[in-house]
Formats: structure tokens, C-alpha cells, sequence
């Protein structure tokens, strides 16, 4: 993993995520290999627990979807409002930028000071 461990992990959670979500879409009807909620439908006599299993299944999966990402979400939400979190200097680069840009305002600010100085003293 080395230094991008967490975004790593970020990444890895996004394609279980994906395959998640492909397996969602099999056991709800795709043409996987597996028994799914439509060919249990369709069949003439419909076991109702057969069903209840894949739609709790189903529900299940959803809901890991669902939670992953809101989580991807507020990840994504935290870093692009500049808070702090883990495995970013984003917040400590601007910080030290805005120190470095202050303290050229500063600087300036004090030539120019030095500048009138300068020139009041050369005045009779």
C-alpha cells in the first residue's frame, strides 16, 4: 500500500461497490447463473420463501450500496470544503500559502513605509 494507503482503500470500496451493484441487478433479473427474483416469478407454482429470500437479499445489498456511498459522498463532501481529514495537507498548503502571500503584503507595505520615510527626511 506504501503512502497511498487510503486512497487505496477508497478506491477498493468503490469496486466492491460496482460489483455490488452487478450483483443487485443479477438477482433481481439479469441472466446471471444463479436463480433471480423474475425467473422465480414467472415460474407456475411461486415458493413465497424462495422470494422472500431474494428480495431480502436484495433489500440487503441495496442498502450496502446505499451506505458505501454516502460515505464515498461525504468523503468527497469533506475534502472539497478544504476540512481536514485523513491522508490530505490540503488544509495545511493553503494555510502556509496564505501565511506566505501575508507576509509579502507585509513586506511591501513596509518598503513602501521606508520609501516615505525616506523621503520626508530628505525634505527642508
Amino acid at each position: 500500500m506504501g503512502t497511498y494507503g487510503p486512497a487505496n482503500e477508497k478506491l477498493r470500496n468503490l469496486e466492491e461497490v460496482e460489483k455490488e451493484i452487478a450483483l443487485i441487478l443479477q438477482s433481481a433479473g439479469g441472466n446471471g447463473g444463479e436463480a433471480n427474483a423474475i425467473l422465480e416469478m414467472s415460474k407456475e407454482k411461486v415458493t413465497e420463501r424462495t422470494l422472500d429470500r431474494h428480495a431480502s437479499q436484495f433489500t440487503a445489498s441495496v442498502q450496502r450500496v446505499e451506505m458505501e456511498l454516502s460515505s464515498q459522498i461525504r468523503y468527497l463532501t469533506q475534502v472539497a470544503t478544504g476540512q481536514p481529514h485523513e491522508g490530505s495537507s490540503y488544509s495545511a498548503r493553503k494555510d502556509a500559502q496564505m501565511a506566505v502571500n501575508r507576509v509579502e503584503y507585509t513586506h511591501l507595505k513596509v518598503r513602501d513605509l521606508a520609501r516615505t520615510c525616506d523621503q520626508m527626511l530628505e525634505q527642508p
